[in-house]
């Protein structure tokens, strides 16, 4: 892979805006535009648009592209159905670690979008042609993320704006996924607020971008989606999920589908369950506003329990939000403490999302 950094194709909308412009998953990307703060306060009361076309879409079709995402993936595409969007994982299949996170859009019949993480779009691809051995169908795939941008407007007023823009595309239903003209949207996001995503051609995306600009919704970074995402309690790959941690252990066995027959990374998924998990994921709610930050250590009764593996000031409680890692018997109520460096910041486990909408 080349070291260059990829562009979005909104990437002169951003420079115009003066956007702080940052790496992230081999893309330069808007951190921020004016305050990180700001922009979270507003996708919470009002909308924005995150332009988040750092993430892959690997096109699958054909008639097979139902058993290879079957047999790919953890999830049960039985659960829904044509025009429905699924969270998913991909395990490794020795392990059963998480090699990435992944929303599917069931576009057509047998045309799905699968969406990996920034970084992983190669793993994706390369995964998909050893499931070649486990369907007999006929199955084609192919990386279209640079033939497109995606834009993600999120927010309470997100759906009331977008319908000035494009009224179809507003009405697309909570994980929905709908063909709107030369679009193509679904009703998903990663802030915690409803709101929709846009699929669309790279050379259309900057005249939708000013148009949803001109319907009042503003533009907002990389930062604001990832303080809002940890409100949400999602989690996001690379802290709470990747090398070494599975989906039980992150507390999302509901994404995986123990009714199908097979899928990659069953058999040590299943052995774990079997065994137990050694860790699982929690929420800590901080007292004060010092944030805790990944890496810092979790403590119990003097003894270390966990670590954190995300960590910030929550701009919409006011205090300061964790999540960690930390053994299976801790439960919500229990009294912890974070060291930040050398500070002890006293914490409790609390239920997830920490905002709840």
């Amino acid at each position: 892979m080349s070291d260059e950094l990829r562009h979005s194709p909104l990437d002169a909308q951003h420079r115009a805006r003066g956007a702080r412009m940052v790496p992230f998953g081999g893309w330069d990307m808007p951190l921020q535009y004016a305050s990180v703060l700001e922009e979270h306060r507003a996708c919470r009361t009002r909308a924005v648009v995150f332009d988040v076309s750092h993430l892959g879409t690997v096109e699958c079709r054909g008639p097979g592209a139902f058993e290879l995402l079957q047999w790919l993936l953890t999830n049960d595409l039985r659960k829904i159905e044509c025009g429905r969007a699924q969270y998913t994982h991909l395990l490794d299949p020795h392990d059963a670690h998480v090699v990435d996170d992944i929303i599917v859009w069931w576009v057509d019949d047998d045309h799905f979008f699968v969406m990996p993480n920034a970084s992983n779009t190669d793993e994706l691809l390369a995964a998909f042609a050893d499931g070649l051995a486990h369907t007999e169908g006929e199955v084609e795939f192919a990386d279209a993320t640079a033939t497109r941008a995606v834009l993600a407007v999120q927010g309470p007023q997100a759906r009331a704006l977008l319908a000035r823009v494009n009224p179809e595309a507003a009405a697309v239903a909570r994980f929905d996924v709908k063909r709107v003209g030369d679009l193509v949207v679904a009703g998903t996001g990663y802030t915690g607020e409803d709101g929709v995503e846009l699929h669309v051609a790279a050379a259309e995306a900057p005249r939708l971008w000013d148009a949803l600009g001109d319907a009042g919704i503003e533009p907002a970074g990389l930062g604001a989606r990832d303080t809002l995402r940890l409100e949400a309690g999602l989690p996001l790959h690379g802290h709470e999920l990747g090398p070494g941690i599975t989906p039980l252990q992150a507390g999302l066995g509901w994404v995986v589908g123990w009714d199908k027959p097979d899928f990659r990374g069953r058999d040590a998924l299943a052995a774990e369950r079997q065994r137990g998990i050694a860790r699982r994921l929690r929420g800590l709610s901080v007292e004060g506003r010092r944030p805790p930050r990944e890496g810092s250590r979790v403590l119990r009764d003097g003894a270390e329990v966990g670590i954190v593996t995300s960590g910030n000031f929550s701009p919409m409680l006011g205090h300061g939000i964790a999540l960690a890692f930390v053994p299976p018997n801790v439960e919500p109520g229990d009294a912890l403490q974070v060291d930040v460096r050398g500070q002890l910041l006293n914490a409790r486990v609390v239920p997830l999302p920490f905002v709840r909408k």
